[in-house]
This record gives structure tokens, C-alpha cells and sequence, in this order.
């Protein structure tokens, strides 16, 4: 079933302008980034983390550890006949014990990946709190999960996906909301 382009809904310019807005509000929210890490969720919540992280260290003048998490294991949601799903590695070279964890994810939907997410920080020790950041807000929540900072809320129908694309990982920047 070929997709069709709906909509830009972000430049990279208003990408940028997002994150550096959530990064405020990160910083506001914990008074500052004392015991504060970042958890980008495997694939393009990494690169997203990576500048939020950036633009905290633009405003606090204050490094904040950035990891890599793979949630494949912990999902409720891959299909049955995916019997070897892949798995990329989960990269976190610190601890979270007693830190205040931002999770990164690019787009936020049924909840299931933030889950997953949850269930995977836990796996690494026992985090002070843990909070939520994703890029697009698109709806249709199938679990009791919000997220803390969002950079751009997209009423969408179920039958559209939105694609996140960041240079690292798509070679170009931006959002695109497309119908299948």
C-alpha cells in the first residue's frame, strides 16, 4: 500500500526551535540539571536526546550524560511472527541510580514504546524519577501514559503515521505526516 504525503509539519528550523523550547522546560522543571541523564530510545530518539542535551549545556553551561536504549526486549507489542526481532544495544555508560531519567522518543502514540521504556530503565537500576520527552505528540494513547515535554501536539487519524527524520539516521531533517 503506497503512502501519501499530507504535510510537513516541521522544518528543521522548527525542530530545533522544540527542542531548544524543551530543553527549557527540562531544565525549569528539575531547577536546573543537577543528577539529571538522558535516555534517547533507540532509533531517532538518540540523535534527538543528543541535542537536547546540547542545548542544556548551551543554557546551564552543564554536560548531561546522554544513553542509548533498546526496548525490543520489552515490548508487548511485536508481532508473532517476528521470531528474531531485532535488537539493537542498549548504550548506557552510567548509572541511573537515584537520577532524574528524561526519556527521548520521537513520536509518542498508543504508549507501548514508553512502556517498554520504562520497564527497560528499571532493568538498569532505580532511578529518583523518571520523565518523558518526545517530539510529537500524535494521540490514540492505549495506555495511562502522558508525556513531560513535548515539542508539537499532531491530532492525527489512525490510518495516518507521522515520520520523524533526523540527519544522523535519515540524511535530512523534518517531519512529514503521511495517509497510507
Amino acid at each position: 500500500m503506497a503512502m501519501e504525503l499530507k504535510a510537513n509539519l516541521m522544518k528543521k528550523e522548527d525542530m530545533t526551535r522544540a527542542l531548544k523550547r524543551m530543553a527549557h522546560q527540562i531544565i525549569e522543571k528539575n531547577e536546573g540539571c543537577e543528577d539529571l541523564v538522558l535516555l534517547g530510545i533507540r532509533r531517532r530518539g538518540v540523535p534527538l536526546a543528543k541535542e537536547l542535551a546540547q542545548f542544556i549545556k548551551e543554557i546551564e553551561g552543564a554536560d548531561v550524560p546522554v544513553g542509548e536504549l533498546d526496548i525490543t526486549h520489552h515490548r508487548d507489542d511485536l508481532t508473532e511472527d517476528l521470531s528474531t526481532p531485532i535488537v539493537s544495544k542498549t548504550n548506557v555508560p552510567f548509572s541511573v541510580e537515584e537520577k532524574t531519567v528524561v526519556l527521548v522518543d520521537d513520536v509518542i502514540y498508543t504508549g507501548r514504546t514508553s512502556r517498554a521504556a520504562l520497564d527497560a530503565v528499571s532493568d538498569l537500576g532505580r532511578a529518583a524519577r523518571i520523565q518523558l520527552a518526545v517530539l510529537i505528540d500524535r494521540g490514540h494513547r492505549e495506555l495511562p501514559i502522558r508525556p513531560d515535554y513535548v515539542g508539537k501536539n499532531v491530532p492525527t487519524a489512525k490510518s495516518e503515521i507521522v515520520s520523524v527524520m533526523v540527519e544522523d539516521v535519515d540524511g535530512c531533517t523534518c517531519v512529514d505526516l503521511y495517509s497510507r
